[in-house]
């Protein structure tokens, strides 16, 4: 055996016992363990599991093992480097709620100071007692927020800690494809660079091909590996419930989430579109003797974690929410997800659905639709850039001369700091502007009204792809064949039978519908096989996500999804495979 492969296997070993003895993870499920090991060698790892199923601890462990001086750190220049003495990984993760759950699940852990976090909810005497304690060597993780990495002091200061790792939570939020979008995550991948380019580790519940092909771009990963695992959920059941009038659509809502609540004996959630819909559920939901609280962005920072504590604690049925509940909830019991409207993407409805079941046993997830509710979604789904606020921002630029602080861009400009940072990632996607450690710059040769003007198509083409996604959602509501083979399909997942737990399965009709299950394609009989790179003559290039009987879906980079029929596909050539 070679000397590389001894110390593999030795360093598998050692990341075994850190999961089972300081983790409390005795057994691993499938791609966490080669997930820590590649992480614990240097290499990037893009993990897509669904909530609970454990991502967190494939960072966790790796970190724990690089931290003690086991890691087999590398410098730029490929030469190897002692790993004693390295720095925390470092963890961003949008929510504040998010970060607190894993800061005390490590702490529980692990205790004393071993994790500590940065963010607006803390004290400044708690976030420089932070600082410290990552300076000093004692805290293994550092939980913060991306915007608190706009801030260049907060970069300068990490810098000098030696990162171990560099961990991006809910990582779709970095793709302008995924469904939660966040400017912020934009320059995530520019921090990393200025941290010294350490190990990424990029985590999410939800991400079609395209989504991780642009995590990967943007986090600036080489060679990452990409672990997918967990993505059917077989116990969760899946419903569409159709509706004519919105009153009857309401009434609906409330006795069904009464009656799952009664027979799958476990709490719920119901997400609602708008601020007012959450609160009327909860007050009607409350009226049928049921414990129910609305959670959405307009209550206090305060009665949002109460929601969220009680939640956790059992003490309530049903929390009934806009889509910003839920995102990294740590709670296995949940029976069953309510959708009173139709989400705004089939990305975002098998993330929330999939925060029911978690335990394995038998959930619900059931979708409310009436097509006219679609036209409240394209309304959210619809920005246009402010041309005039961009050609501003690009003129102080130019007049700079060199690099420029975002703090002193907005003081020459007048634009507050938030629209400001949302014109500068517009900007930054024409990559005529970009940002380093002395702050913001433009490219000497560009032309200012070309730039906007390439701006806007990007942020067109977003709203072709938005759009079309929309239209998706449409076709899962609409469908008469399997919902699950409908789901899978849409994020590049081959389910070769009806699954047998939704409601088209159950009344029989998925059983009528010809789904192309890949059978032909193994054969050789189909010319654009699942997953198949292919160019369209007019849309350009896209990925074949999903073949029926007499239509074949493909996802283009710049149209986003487009139904096309088999017949005009083949007699017309409208598709050729990319070479």
């Amino acid at each position: 055996m070679t000397e590389a492969a001894t110390t593999d296997r030795a360093d598998e070993s050692t990341l075994r016992r850190i999961a089972a003895d300081r983790l409390g993870l005795p057994h691993l499920r499938d791609g966490q363990l080669a997930g820590m090991c590649a992480l614990a060698a240097g290499r990037d790892v893009l993990a897509v599991m669904p909530t609970g199923y454990g991502k967190s601890a494939i960072y966790q462990a790796a970190a724990l093992f690089i931290h003690g001086g086991h890691g087999r750190v590398k410098h730029p220049d490929g030469t190897a480097a002692n790993s004693a003495g390295r720095g925390p990984a470092v963890v961003v993760s949008p929510l504040i709620a998010l970060q607190e759950d894993q800061l005390d699940g490590l702490l529980e852990d692990l205790g004393g100071e071993s994790a500590v976090a940065i963010n607006s909810g803390r004290k400044d005497s708690e976030v420089e007692g932070a600082w410290e304690a990552a300076e000093r060597g004692e805290a293994a993780f550092l939980f913060l927020a991306p915007e608190q990495l706009a801030k260049a002091e907060t970069v300068e200061r990490l810098a000098a800690m030696n990162v171990a790792l560099f961990v991006v939570d809910e990582a779709h939020c970095v793709s302008s494809w995924g469904h939660d979008f966040r400017p912020d995550y934009l320059r995530l991948g520019e921090v990393r660079g200025q941290l010294g380019n350490p190990p990424v580790a990029a985590l999410t519940a939800t991400a079609s091909p395209p989504v991780r092909d642009e995590i990967q771009q943007r986090l600036h990963m080489l060679d990452p590996l990409v672990l997918v695992h967990g993505f059917d959920r077989p116990n969760i059941r899946l419903d569409v419930v159709r509706h004519l009038e919105d009153r009857d659509k309401e009434r609906a809502v409330v006795e069904q989430a009464a009656e799952l609540h009664a027979g799958l004996n476990g709490p719920g959630l119901l997400y609602a579109a708008t601020r007012k819909d959450t609160e009327t559920y909860a007050a009607e939901l409350a009226g049928h003797g049921l414990r129910a609280a609305a959670y959405h962005a307009g209550r206090k920072q305060s009665e949002r974690d109460e929601v969220h504590e009680q939640f956790l604690d059992d003490e309530l049925d049903v929390v009934v929410a806009t889509t910003a509940f839920g995102m990294g909830i740590d709670k296995p019991n949940v029976r069953f997800v309510i959708h009173a409207d139709i989400p705004e993407s089939l990305d975002a409805y098998y993330q929330e659905i999939g925060r029911s079941g978690r335990d394995g046993q038998a959930a619900s997830a059931v979708l409310h639709y009436r097509p006219e509710d679609l036209g409240l979604r394209k309304f959210f789904g619809t920005h246009k850039p402010d041309e005039d606020a961009l050609l501003t921002v690009l003129t102080a630029l130019r007049a700079a001369d060199g690099p420029v602080t975002q703090k002193a861009l907005a003081e020459q400009t007048g634009i507050p700091g938030r629209r400001l940072t949302g014109l500068l990632n517009e900007l930054q996607e024409t990559r005529s502007v970009k940002t380093g450690k002395r702050g913001v710059r433009l490219d000497a040769g560009a032309k200012l009204p070309r730039v906007v003007e390439h701006a806007v198509e990007l942020a067109e083409a977003r709203q072709r792809v938005d759009r079309s996604r929309i239209e998706m959602a449409r076709g899962y509501a609409e469908t008469d064949a399997c919902r699950r083979q409908f789901l899978l399909g849409y994020f590049g997942e081959d389910l070769r039978e009806p699954c047998g737990n939704c409601d088209n399965c159950a009344d029989g009709s998925a059983y009528e519908e010809d789904y192309d299950d890949g059978a032909a394609a193994a054969a050789g009989g189909e010319p654009f096989p699942l997953q198949a790179a292919v160019v369209h003559k007019q849309w350009g290039s896209g990925i074949v996500m999903r073949h029926e009987e007499d239509v074949i879906t493909v996802l283009f980079e710049q149209e986003g999804y487009k139904t096309l029929s088999r017949q005009a596909v083949t007699d017309g050539k409208l598709l050729t495979l990319a070479t």
